[in-house]
């Protein structure tokens, strides 16, 4: 489904040629030495377009460090004053907005934690009413496209259109290589249902270590994202929060040289002319799939039927487990991922047990 949203190109904004949206500086504004400093070896490296860092920071556990505060803005203002470079800040309530348009930050960021309550986002939404900053949101903390869309759409009607959204990944009980899990999916959702919003990727919050973060970035950029907020630090290692997932502003720039950025389209008419060809061959093959599935689904009432009239119940494990394996090996045979196939057939199973259970809850031709 499609959101409309009434908002500006990036590029209006912030021109940053044909080139992604860079925006980096330190998880936590520390000092104004370690601020500054770092703001100056970003802007050297003539690759950075935005200096971020955290005045405020919403903490797990009471004790921990929750940002320097206040003072902070001002420190970014010198920075912006050196440098040259725009500056961002996360805001978590109508305060923070308040203070960090008096210190002349340039964008507004909403954290994550935010972003998933309602009357939070609201509250900034409301205290941004005529203003023109552009605002970005992060995703929500836990996968929730419309929590997303929702705190995009309250910023839009509060008449922000310098709009965008970053992608920072999602809590997930399983562990993993990643923070956060990218889940791309949710991503390219939101990018279909608001084609016209500037995603921003944050491999930073996604990986929680610096190894990853060249992976992401890149995976990224191949997903036609418009830029990325990475996190850099002077000297990362004694960094006051999220030491491992921060940068030096050399390995930024690094990073950023080894970067293949692609365009959505090409003005090559012979490749264009190749890709319809595939992309007809693709359209024949999910009208066959999906006319298989319907095939398979009608097998799927005749066994709902069979169970009904011999007293049967829907699910049989074990049927199920056999299913399952032997499925996954042939994935494995055809190059298909594990995660992939295996959600397949659980979308197929789910499907099935729905047809019969609607088979269940109907008579048979006996009892009519």
């Amino acid at each position: 489904m499609k959101h409309t949203l009434d908002i500006v190109p990036l590029k209006s904004w912030i021109d940053t040629g044909d080139k992604p949206l860079i925006i980096a500086g330190p998880c936590s504004a520390e000092t104004e030495e370690q601020l500054v400093s770092t703001a100056h070896l970003l802007a050297n490296t003539g690759k950075v377009n935005v200096l971020r860092a955290g005045i405020w920071k919403p903490r797990t556990r009471p004790g921990e460090f929750e940002g320097i505060g206040s003072i902070g803005l001002e420190w970014l203002k010198r920075a912006k004053e050196e440098t040259g470079l725009l500056t961002a800040t996360e805001v978590a309530t109508a305060k923070h907005v308040e203070e960090a348009l008096a210190a002349g930050v340039d964008i507004l960021w909403i954290g994550a934690r935010s972003t998933a309550n309602p009357f939070t986002v609201q509250e900034i939404a409301d205290a941004l009413v005529g203003v023109d900053v552009p605002v970005l949101i992060k995703n929500p903390v836990n996968p929730d496209l419309s929590l997303w869309i929702g705190a995009l759409e309250r910023l839009n009607r509060a008449g922000i259109k310098k709009l965008g959204a970053i992608h920072r990944g999602f809590s997930s009980f399983e562990k993993t290589a990643f923070r956060n899990e990218p889940m791309w999916d949710l991503a390219i959702q939101l990018k279909s249902a608001c084609p016209e919003l500037p995603i921003i990727n944050d491999p930073s919050h996604i990986c929680g270590n610096r190894e990853l973060i060249p992976y992401i970035a890149q995976k990224a950029m191949d997903m036609d994202l418009q830029g990325l907020i990475i996190e850099s630090h002077i000297d990362p290692s004694v960094a006051w929060t999220d030491a491992k997932q921060q940068v030096t502003p050399a390995a930024l720039a690094e990073l950023i040289d080894n970067l293949a950025v692609r365009h959505p389209e090409s003005d090559n008419p012979a490749f264009e002319d190749k890709l319809s060809e595939l992309r007809t061959q693709i359209d024949k093959l999910d009208d066959t799939i999906l006319k298989q599935i319907g095939d398979r689904m009608k097998i799927a009432e005749k066994i709902g039927e069979y169970k009904r009239d011999n007293n049967v119940t829907i699910l049989q494990v074990n049927r199920w487990d056999e299913i399952v394996q032997k499925r996954l090996q042939l994935a494995k045979a055809l190059s298909l991922s594990e995660e992939f196939a295996a959600k397949y057939l659980e979308l197929l199973h789910n499907e099935s047990i729905r047809k019969q259970n609607e088979i269940m809850n109907t008579k048979s031709a006996t009892e009519v």
